[in-house]
């Protein structure tokens, strides 16, 4: 189903006026951004990560990761990780009784918090520090939380702060009403699946340095040929198609083992957001190169992946952070913080 999903949201992502709508996304006006979300929702992306007994698809991580994998192919703006995957998944381990506590009447059912999601009615927010000390996008989403130290909040966004990519916004969340404690498991499970969303995001991201690359080596010219017939630019996006076709793997069985739930979860994970962003990183290096002095310029739609790139990269965890998880896991990595 994935490939074939991934090819339907394509083709309706490639003829939303995703650029035009991720440039006035950061100049504030949410609106046109908002009907692409809607569009998503239409076919079923918001739904992915929801249980079916909340309405939602109850869909494969690996069905998630395709979705997100093609936001981040389009430079869809909006907090994509945290909506789509982390805010459902810990809305889920909490309803289903996976901590302490309760919910707070007053405070809205997770239920309906759940199936808001599904529908396309809600876009969540969270933040999670340390990992995550701020909320992506709280201007644009109707649920905001806070988890820190196993205690669950509703929250409301403070302060906002500016983000290197400018269609992202990230606001301190501060907690106004308890909703569950004792939660310390639930909160990993869902940065869990916000790393694993932001690592599809970028892994598509940097497919969509990639052909943007190639596009542009082929059009330009120099010495009379295109700049790709030289064999040092060949060479470049060689190496940047062998990072991604690299990283992908490592996407495919991290979703899986979190699909089973598996001892290897975690570690999975993290070697998935070190290899894809890596891999990203080095598309928007070579992207850069191969594009001049023009790639710099925030009026070519270039910069819309290489800053969403660099927003991504050190988000849902450094690579530091990942690496070291991977080396504890593996049982060499004694001592690492």
């Amino acid at each position: 189903m994935s490939t074939e999903f991934a090819a339907v949201l394509h083709d309706m992502l490639a003829g939303a006026g995703v650029p035009v709508a991720a440039r006035r996304w950061a100049d504030g006006e949410l609106a046109p951004g908002l009907a692409v979300w809607r569009q998503l929702a239409g076919l079923g992306v918001t739904a992915l990560a929801v249980p079916e007994k909340w309405d939602g698809l109850g869909a494969s991580p690996l069905d998630l990761v395709a979705a997100c994998e093609e936001l981040g192919h389009h430079a869809v703006p909006g907090p994509v990780a945290e909506s789509l995957a982390a805010v459902p998944a810990l809305l889920a381990a909490l309803a289903d009784g996976d901590s302490c506590g309760g919910w707070p009447g007053d405070a809205g059912s997770s239920g309906e918090w759940l199936a808001g999601l599904a529908a396309g009615d809600l876009i969540g927010t969270l933040a999670m520090p340390p990992r995550l000390p701020f909320a992506a996008d709280a201007d644009a989403a109707g649920l905001v939380l806070r988890a820190d130290g196993g205690v669950v909040c509703l929250a409301r966004p403070g302060t906002r702060h500016r983000s290197v990519d400018p269609a992202r916004s990230l606001s301190e969340a501060h907690a106004d009403r308890v909703l569950a404690r004792g939660a310390a498991d639930a909160a990993a499970r869902a940065l869990d699946w916000g790393a694993l969303a932001c690592s599809a995001q970028l892994l598509g991201a940097g497919r969509a340095l990639l052909e943007a690359s190639v596009r542009h080596a082929g059009a330009r010219r120099q010495f009379g040929q295109p700049v790709g017939a030289f064999q040092a630019v060949k060479h470049r996006l060689a190496d940047v198609t062998i990072g991604l076709e690299f990283a992908r793997p490592l996407l495919d069985a991290a979703a899986l083992a979190l699909a089973a739930d598996g001892p290897t979860a975690a570690r999975d994970v993290s070697a998935a957001k070190v290899a894809c962003a890596d891999a990203a990183y080095l598309a928007a290096r070579a992207a850069l190169q191969v594009h001049g002095a023009i790639g710099y310029t925030a009026e070519h739609d270039l910069s819309l992946w290489l800053l969403k790139v660099r927003a991504l990269v050190p988000a849902w965890g450094s690579q530091a952070e990942h690496r070291a998880r991977v080396l504890r896991e593996l049982g060499t990595g004694a001592g690492l913080a």
